[in-house]
């Protein structure tokens, strides 16, 4: 099968469960920080995603949030967020999602977000544009941060070295937002609704797909300080384009 056929394919799939399991109780732990939540349906959506790829794709790596981690013996490598936004996902907030990308050769080629609750389905090739239900999507053209409605996100125990960066662009921004999914926030960026988005200490299973999204919607990505961007930069800047530089420097002075 198409990298890019199964990535949504089993989005969708572990969407649907994850929508079924919060129908039950659940089983909610803490990781090593408050506000880094895990629950049972985050294992089972990447049980099922990992046990689909080790059996259509035995030799391509695999990188999951969860544990689910396997050395491949091809230039291929999954990454996997089988939840992403689960604090969201334990209260009921319908931000969340399941996020696949495909790398070869070290470079992220396509990937899929699957929003359930919301019934939004993202997609992404290198090359070939991306897409929201399957209808192509683009960036906004708002060129000022002023006129910006703008994302970020940082878990409640990391508030003192995110604080003066949420204070900095509240105070310029036309309105800043906080929605507790990495992954929805660069998918939204990408279809136009938040004109830039922020984030440190991400992982690659963060921003994999999303940040794929946002350059073929016509947007930008780099780390927060302008440098290239990479997976394991562990800090994210995406925009339209547009407000990156004023991005940068805002961020950049606080």
């Amino acid at each position: 099968m198409d990298p890019l056929a199964l990535a949504i394919e089993l989005a969708r799939e572990a969407g649907a469960l994850l929508v079924q399991g919060i129908a039950e109780p659940l089983d909610v732990q803490q990781k090593s920080t408050r506000g880094d939540l895990v629950t049972a349906a985050d294992r089972a959506s990447e049980a099922l995603i990992v046990a689909r790829l080790r059996r259509d794709f035995p030799a391509d790596a695999i990188l999951g949030e969860e544990g689910g981690v396997y050395s491949g013996t091809s230039a291929s490598r999954w990454i996997i967020d089988p939840l992403d936004g689960t604090t969201n996902y334990t209260h009921g907030y319908p931000l969340y999602c399941v996020s696949i990308a495909y790398e070869r050769d070290g470079e992220v080629v396509c990937g899929a977000i699957c929003a359930p609750a919301i019934g939004e389905l993202f997609a992404a090739q290198r090359g070939a544009g991306a897409t929201l239900n399957g209808r192509p999507i683009s960036v906004s053209a708002v060129n000022r941060v002023a006129d910006a409605m703008v994302c970020t996100g940082f878990k409640p125990a990391f508030y003192d070295r995110n604080g003066a960066l949420f204070a900095a662009m509240s105070r310029t921004a036309q309105a800043v937002r906080r929605d507790g999914s990495a992954a929805l926030d660069l998918a939204f960026t990408a279809c136009g609704r938040f004109d830039a988005f922020w984030e440190r200490d991400l992982s690659p299973w963060d921003i994999a797909c999303g940040a794929l999204l946002v350059r073929e919607a016509g947007g930008k990505t780099t780390a927060i300080d302008g440098t290239p961007f990479a997976l394991e930069a562990g800090s994210t800047l995406a925009s339209n384009g547009l407000v990156h530089d004023e991005m940068i420097g805002v961020l950049g002075r606080a």
